[in-house]
């Protein structure tokens, strides 16, 4: 939709009567309008460097070579993240993102790797500009988490996140061994789009086993007060869905149901399933021999995607959430599956 048809669409009278819907031509509005701004920041720097050129060779001015490279580099960066952003065409690319981290076997070593991850995903959420709501958080005494869900709220942030999905290995000193022995640690991504309302799948209330159970973890005057967490099953497939962050039992419930109905239409649509009753097996399992991503921290530092081969040994800046370089490498790889 262009921007012409929005405003076209916002002087027609009765425009305010639905609010709701009202409301998301307004975002989409911001959301072309802030596009257009970009491309049009493009152009001038383009301009500039056209007209730095000419000057410089008019002038015999060597020493405005170091703005031209300035200007055109920083020109480079945003035109490929605005290319990045044009790769993300499917379906829900542009909702927010549901992202649950789980810690695999191998217990103390595991749970601090999936407690790494999720603060390396926490750290490149910010950096996007997104918001951060904890949905769910399951700690350890000993130490780490055995589970975390996070509902990250943001312009494309499922299309951008959705090829982190998968099993992240993990090889290092392991600090909890007191003979520094070489450990190595799995943990498991899963990342869903939040849908609104108007998606809807056919559950059967008899395939779920809910559970409920004392709020532990991340804030909220609730935690650890009242048995207000929820915990849903989907029996024929083991998917489990948990929710604490709302107030109310009532809230955790609505919450943790629709990330099942998110997670069970996404699978349904890779499995091409029309029907949700003819989902079977166990979905909950990790696979440990289809990881996506290493991680090593000894006895040399390298961060390496097996499905693309992109690679860094800046160790410290991917833990710190500089995923960009892995994130674009798989949309561009999964374009070109497409074609």
């Amino acid at each position: 939709m262009t921007l012409e048809d929005i405003n076209y669409k916002i002087e027609v009278p009765g425009f305010w009567d639905n609010m709701e819907e009202a409301q998301k031509l307004l975002q989409e509005k911001k959301r072309v309008e802030t596009k257009l701004a970009r491309f049009h920041g493009l152009k001038k720097d383009i301009d500039d460097v056209e007209e730095l050129i000419l000057l410089a060779q008019e002038e015999n001015d060597p020493s405005l070579a170091a703005e031209i490279q300035e200007i055109y580099c920083s020109y480079q960066e945003k035109s490929e993240e605005l290319r990045i952003e044009t790769l993300l065409s499917e379906e829900y690319d542009r909702n927010n993102a549901i992202l649950s981290v789980h810690a695999g076997s191998g217990g103390t070593d595991a749970q601090d790797w999936a407690e790494m991850l999720l603060r390396m995903y926490t750290r490149y959420a910010e950096a996007k500009g997104y918001k951060i709501r904890f949905l769910d958080y399951q700690d350890d005494n000993e130490g780490g988490i055995k589970s975390a869900t996070l509902l990250i709220e943001g312009d494309n942030a499922y299309g951008y996140l959705k090829n982190e999905k998968g099993v992240h290995r993990l090889v290092r000193i392991s600090p909890f061994d007191a003979s520094g022995r070489r450990h190595t640690s799995f943990a498991s991504i899963d990342v869903m789009p939040e849908l609104d309302d108007t998606v809807t799948v056919d559950i059967n209330p008899e395939d779920l086993r809910i559970d409920t159970y004392r709020s532990s973890g991340a804030g909220g005057q609730h935690v650890n007060k009242t048995d207000s967490a929820v915990r849903i099953t989907h029996l024929p497939t083991n998917i489990v869905v948990s929710c604490q962050n709302e107030r109310s039992q009532h809230q955790n419930r609505e919450y943790a149901m629709r990330m099942l109905t998110a997670k069970l239409y996404e699978l349904a649509r890779q499995e091409h399933k029309e029907k949700i009753a003819d989902l079977a097996g166990d979905y909950g399992q990790i696979t440990w021999g289809s990881q996506i991503r290493s991680y090593v921290f000894h006895p040399y530092s390298l961060v390496k995607d097996h499905r693309t081969g992109c690679e860094t040994s800046n160790v410290t800046a991917v833990m710190d959430g500089k995923l960009d370089s892995f994130i674009n490498a798989a949309l561009d790889a999964r374009i070109k599956e497409q074609l």
